[in-house]
């Protein structure tokens, strides 16, 4: 479910959710269903042996160390792991918890197990109340980390887990109708429709979202349609692998917009955009072929 677009074709992908206490049956119907719906997209996506779930009463905190260690026996420094807990956070102005029956989860244990996962390419979903306690804490090279509250001090139980759901699970934050879905787009549909939501219901917002991680945008979070079905081939692999590098080049030339004569920055501009779109027929002609659409 989780791959780089620069990344190796042959890397793993790992999801692993936690969706811990609800403390009423609505939240822990809600948590419960929102982690089913991730780990079965996911599923369907790289295979059972790739993801875990540890939901309700699995949710302990020795299953969770106990299978993020096993994890990181399993991984190495090539794959990509995606971790998104669900449910609800404390902070007592020092330190964070993951609420889960029990003992409860601390921000330092979970985020030494994160640091000890060899996978170069992270992300870390927190979409619990008071997430933006860790959001310090946990940042890291090559780490994408998103938080469902700017501070430990936003406390109400979020909405960011349920739109965050909907943007791994169908194609809605699809922007450019590429079949994948980044990190990057999944954050901004989430917050997007966090915002819209408290707007709807005449009230002031209780959770601003944070994302941490400049490889955002090159992390596909998600996989539709031919995408899905070319993911694994090398050749698709490469031809992302140059979409990829063209599109730094394209944002390269945008940000020196400033900088350049208005023909000058158009022509640049001309260039990369010609490239690209030879590229992606390359890509479309490529996953027609292996998913037998002539059309």
């Amino acid at each position: 479910m989780l791959t780089s677009a620069l990344s190796s074709a042959a890397a793993a992908e790992h999801t692993f959710i936690v969706a811990g206490l609800g403390g009423e049956p609505e939240y822990e119907e809600r948590f419960r269903e929102q982690a089913n719906a991730i780990a079965g997209f996911a599923r369907k996506a790289v295979g059972d042996e790739h993801v875990v779930a540890l939901i309700g009463a699995e949710a302990t905190r020795d299953s969770v160390k106990r299978g993020l260690a096993e994890l990181a026996k399993r991984v190495s420094a090539k794959d990509a792991v995606m971790i998104v807990l669900i449910g609800h956070g404390s902070f007592d102005g020092e330190e964070y918890r993951f609420n889960v029956p029990g003992p409860d989860l601390t921000a330092t244990e979970l985020g030494e197990l994160f640091d000890a996962l060899p996978a170069n390419e992270q992300v870390i979903v927190n979409a619990t109340s008071a997430s933006g306690a860790v959001f310090d804490r946990w940042r890291r090279p090559r780490r994408v980390l998103i938080t469902a509250t700017k501070s430990g001090g936003e406390r109400t139980a979020t909405r960011f887990a349920q739109h965050w759901t909907q943007a791994t699970t169908t194609n809605a934050a699809d922007v450019n109708k590429d079949d994948l879905v980044t990190a990057a787009e999944a954050f901004e549909y989430a917050h997007r429709q966090v915002e819209a939501a408290f707007k709807a219901d005449v009230s002031l917002a209780t959770e601003h979202a944070r994302l941490d991680g400049d490889d955002a945008d090159r992390f596909a979070v998600a996989r539709f349609g031919a995408a899905r079905a070319s993911s694994g081939d090398p050749e698709v692999a490469a031809l992302l692998t140059q979409r990829g590098a063209l599109e730094l080049e394209l944002n390269a030339v945008r940000d020196r917009k400033a900088s350049l004569a208005e023909a000058a920055y158009y022509d640049e501009l001309e260039v990369v955009l010609v490239k690209l779109a030879l590229l992606q027929r390359q890509i479309d002609a490529r996953q027609a072929a292996l998913t037998g659409d002539a059309g």
